[in-house]
């Protein structure tokens, strides 16, 4: 039954955890925390769990939201494989790397373009990754720092910016919820941006560790160490991971490449997701666009052209199954009834000015735990309203604390989509993103933490 198994829906999260520390495996961590969640509901009985997995299976694969986002994720595979074959991202990186020049120089450029596709999440985690590796290679950056790089302008600028897809959910949501009365849906999520202090503060870090300003410490610093001093821009585990390890400098020598081959793709992916709303039309319209322009360049031929769409397809075949089984474990979590449990435990007899650090800490760890984020912000949202109403807490000011928690879990979380799919762009393991990133990620959530504290007891 739902709701009724307590701290006990948190232990399919912590082996996940554990295990994938110990393995650094990310789809062997994630299969045996989904397993042991479906032991739980299954009261251990092994044939009525495998029922249950294979029942869950169904249910996510049935689902509006997978398919959409399996389908994203295999035809971006389609439209990278076409670019890079077609030499577009070896020769945006040949353009970028006429301006820029060294190691800082090649961060910071990465930060930019990534609050520069602002649009959707998935849309930046995936170009961006793709757009730079090979520049920061050239400059000797760890392609953990890349990842931290990419998703750190990903889910937290598109939280941050009113014409995205976070922005046109989130202040759906805030209508719904009874926020912002007489206010559009624009509007209240407009007043609620100063106050998405996550957002602001781990997009600001980014250049403060690229640049030094901030030393780097921990996994990150050995990563950066490491790739300086060898040259080797993955670690071990990455490297064995990886399907193959294309040396696109060798396959393009002497031949002459493109830059707007990647970047009229592109811009067709960033126009048409914001005209149609739905980034599927518009990567099938971008993938359209570049069978007219690569074929008469003699880039391809046919065969090779829908050759190239189906291996960049299977290079996303690992993606889609992790995103399958992250979709598995939120059914468990539904299940166990994790979220009621911790929303109920935690804002239960509050005082009125710890309501907006509380909403912080508390989503964002659940945010982390669940591996949801937009599912997570739609339940939380109408409890969080009345909430604050009936404390007399500015209702802007715990939606900025709602929507920066869930946007802390997308950056951090292991199973989660955004996670995932920068792994996938930038080829650095979930895992090694995890253990690298998760201490930098640290000094913007303990201030943002403290500016909800004070802006609670303040406002």
């Amino acid at each position: 039954m739902e709701g009724t198994y307590g701290i006990i829906s948190l232990i399919p999260i912590v082996i996940i955890l554990v295990v994938a520390l110990v393995t650094k495996d990310t789809f062997i961590s994630i299969l045996i925390g989904v397993i042991a969640g479906f032991l739980i509901l299954a009261n251990g009985n092994p044939v009525d769990c495998f029922s249950q997995f294979i029942d869950g299976l169904y249910t996510v694969l049935m689902d509006d939201t997978t398919i959409w986002v399996l389908l994203l994720c295999a035809l971006f595979g389609a439209l990278i494989g076409l670019m890079q074959a077609s030499g577009g991202v070896m020769g945006f990186a040949n353009l970028a790397q006429k301006f820029i020049h060294g190691r800082k120089a090649s961060m910071l450029a990465t930060w930019i373009l990534g609050i520069i596709i602002f649009v959707d999440d998935y849309l930046n985690c995936l170009a961006v990754g793709a757009a730079t590796r090979s520049i920061t290679d050239k400059n000797k950056v760890s392609r953990e720092m890349l990842a931290y790089i990419v998703n750190s302008t990903g889910v937290t600028v598109c939280a941050i910016i009113p014409f995205s897809t976070w922005g046109a959910f989130m202040s759906a949501l805030m209508i719904e919820s009874g926020m912002g009365e007489g206010m559009s849906a624009f509007a209240a999520f407009v007043n609620a941006i100063p106050y998405v202090l996550y957002g602001f503060l781990a997009v600001i870090f980014v250049p403060l560790f690229s640049s030094g300003i901030l030393p780097l410490y921990g996994p990150m610093k050995k990563a950066e160490e490491r790739t300086l001093s060898t040259g080797q821009v993955l670690s071990n585990d990455s490297l064995a991971a990886l399907i193959e390890l294309p040396d696109e400098e060798k396959e393009f020598e002497g031949k002459k490449v493109n830059a707007l081959n990647f970047i009229i793709p592109i811009l067709v992916v960033t126009v048409l997701t914001i005209y149609t709303e739905d980034m599927v039309v518009a990567l099938m319209v971008a993938i359209l666009v570049c069978f007219v322009i690569y074929l008469p360049q003699r880039l391809m031929n046919f065969k090779k052209f829908f050759e190239t769409i189906v291996k960049g397809m299977v290079d996303m075949f690992p993606m889609i199954i992790l995103i399958t089984l992250a979709y598995e474990l939120i059914v468990i979590n539904e299940g166990l009834g994790m979220t009621d449990f911790v929303i109920s435990g935690a804002l239960n007899a509050l005082n009125p000015g710890l309501l907006p650090v509380t909403i912080f800490i508390v989503i964002s760890l659940l945010s982390f735990a669940s591996g949801s984020f937009w599912g997570l912000a739609a339940i939380a949202f109408p409890i969080v309203a009345p909430l604050a109403a009936a404390m007399g807490v500015n209702e802007f000011l715990c939606a900025g604390a709602l929507i920066s928690a869930v946007c802390a879990g997308g950056h951090i979380c292991i199973y989660s989509d955004t996670v995932i799919l920068t792994s996938a762009s930038t080829q650095a393991s979930p895992v090694d993103y995890f253990r690298s990133t998760g201490p930098l990620i640290l000094p913007p959530y303990i201030l943002a933490a403290i500016g909800f504290l004070i802006l609670g007891f303040v406002m």
